[in-house]
């Protein structure tokens, strides 16, 4: 659960009964609390530059109104994102947020839940006959903030009595409990997102091991929740191979015959932009990521913008990879993506 040092409500957040609760909340607790226009957050977050705003930022929580409700896609996860939450308490190194956030790195949750789940049952009814599918996670990590907001609840709840609706959140934490006996109709899916001991103890700073991740896994398979398994970013070093394969093998000994067969898989090798490498050297400078451009191959993405990637003939080998090895280990068919 997410402790911040600070809270930070942005105006007309009171005028909501989350908003409420969660001043009186923060009010007993001694934590810090400011009041301020949407415009004016950062100056209520100390630091003089980017490293120490990152700092102090990850232990900011903004209290918010969801202002505009025109939901983004969110290829190739869902139709649209569903935006409960922005911003995530992890530190990982990688982590494509240092620039999408730029220096604004807190975590921003949003009291007019109602609003946005209003909106998005307008999506539902624009598509029908087709199903909808709404990314949880697409800018955040929710869970360690689900304590205080209960956005989650609130959305499986909504979700499990959606007939052409999906919802989906991928999480790198474990403070899963209170989600364990809502009837979800099977209507949301769960997934974690993992990776090997090494690269998580290396780069993942403030999340959960994968031993936890594990553990948690099975708890919401029991729950039965359709569940699925972010593996990202995958990295190539000595050992990658036997050390993923034995975490396909200890998620499959966490889960029955059914769970397994139809839990799915996406897969993510590791890529960033210029722009990030320099945010990331700013906050990590004795960081030992591989961003050495020479290494890679520069391809521009479905956002315009351009990115190095591990070269094709790395890629595919990380695509024969997983494919033989999911396959093998949980079952055909798994797979929705690697890239």
């Amino acid at each position: 659960m997410f402790k911040p040092q600070r809270v930070i409500f942005e105006t007309g957040t009171l005028d909501y009964e989350l908003g409420r609760s969660l001043y009186s909340h923060f009010s007993s607790s001694g934590i810090e609390i400011n009041q301020c226009a949407l415009n004016r957050v950062k100056s209520c977050i100390p630091g003089e530059d980017f490293s120490s705003l990152y700092k102090h930022g990850k232990q900011t929580l903004v209290i918010g109104v969801k202002k505009s409700l025109s939901f983004q896609s969110c290829k190739p996860s869902a139709h649209y994102q569903l935006p409960l939450v922005s911003g995530c308490v992890g530190q990982c190194e990688y982590c494509y947020l240092n620039t999408q956030l730029g220096d604004k790195p807190f975590v921003r949750v949003y009291v007019n839940i109602d609003d946005i789940l209003n909106r998005a049952d307008k999506y539902i009814q624009e598509r029908l006959p087709e199903s909808t599918i709404f990314e949880g996670a697409a800018t955040s990590d929710p869970i360690p903030v689900e304590p205080y907001t209960g956005a989650l609840k609130t959305c499986i709840n909504f979700f499990a009595n959606q007939k052409n609706a999906r919802f989906r959140f991928v999480t790198k934490f474990t403070d899963i409990d209170s989600l364990l006996d809502l009837e979800h109709n099977k209507h949301t899916e769960i997934r974690f997102s993992l990776n090997t001991n090494n690269i998580i103890s290396t780069y993942e700073h403030k999340t959960a091991s994968a031993e936890k991740r594990i553990e948690a896994v099975g708890k919401v398979a029991k729950a039965g929740y359709p569940i699925g398994f972010l593996i990202a970013p995958v990295f190539i070093y000595e050992g990658w191979k036997e050390d993923y394969k034995n975490l396909l093998i200890k998620l499959r000994n966490t889960l029955d015959d059914d769970t397994a067969k139809n839990a799915s898989f996406e897969i993510i090798t590791h890529r960033y932009t210029e722009r990030a490498k320099n945010k990331i050297l700013e906050i990590f400078p004795d960081t030992t990521l591989d961003m050495i451009n020479e290494n890679r191959k520069f391809k521009f993405g479905q956002f315009g913008y351009g990115k190095y990637v591990y070269p094709k003939e790395a890629i595919a080998e990380v695509k024969e990879f997983f494919t033989k090895e999911i396959n093998q280990i949980f079952g055909e068919g798994t797979i929705k993506y690697i890239i």
